[in-house]
């Protein structure tokens, strides 16, 4: 499961899908643009969403 985490405060968060309640991993989505953002998805579903924010900053995830 991925853990985001907040460079600030050090707050950790881990997901799971609400639909099929898969972890959420760790991915990187590639934008029209050519940029990229960093995302978790459900390995099962392919459901995604962007990484949490806290201290209103991205959190990041190793991968």
């Amino acid at each position: 499961m991925a853990t985001y985490r907040c460079s600030s405060c050090g707050m950790g968060v881990n997901a799971e899908c609400a639909d099929c309640h898969e972890p959420l991993v760790n991915d990187t989505l590639t934008k029209d643009d050519g940029t990229s953002v960093q995302i978790s998805k459900c390995p099962k579903c392919e459901g995604k969403i962007k990484s949490p924010m806290c201290c209103g900053e991205d959190m990041t995830c190793a991968v």
